[in-house]
């Protein structure tokens, strides 16, 4: 289960992430109020945060950085959901806000109950 998700959280992110690092910097700013440079380092970071999910658990190196990488999306999914709630669009706000539990639990997986070995 904790694999699924992992790979879930990757694809997601993967996506999310190198979309920021594409899209043309008026379009991705729009009504949010965010600057372009916070968005593109979002896009970095949630790129890195998805290959976290995976590289290390299938590489076998350095498991101890996916936990840490579900952490990090942990924040960015807070960053998100109060961004979303901020712009008045509450129902959208479930979807980081959803995105955001399953990263928990993929932390809370990988630090407590079947670490990556």
């Amino acid at each position: 289960m904790l694999w699924i998700a992992q790979w879930i959280l990757a694809l997601v992110f993967i996506f999310a992430g190198v979309s920021k690092l594409v899209m043309p910097v008026e379009q991705m700013v729009g009504d949010s109020g965010l600057s372009a440079g916070l968005l593109r380092f979002v896009g970095i970071m949630e790129t890195l945060g998805g290959l976290g999910m995976i590289l290390p658990g299938l590489l076998h190196m350095q498991t101890r950085l996916t936990p840490l990488a579900a952490l990090g999306l942990i924040i960015i999914m807070i960053g998100a959901t109060s961004v979303t709630v901020r712009m008045g669009q509450l129902p959208l706000a479930l979807i980081p806000a959803l995105t955001g539990l399953i990263a928990v639990f993929v932390a809370y997986g990988r630090l407590r109950l079947i670490p990556l070995r």
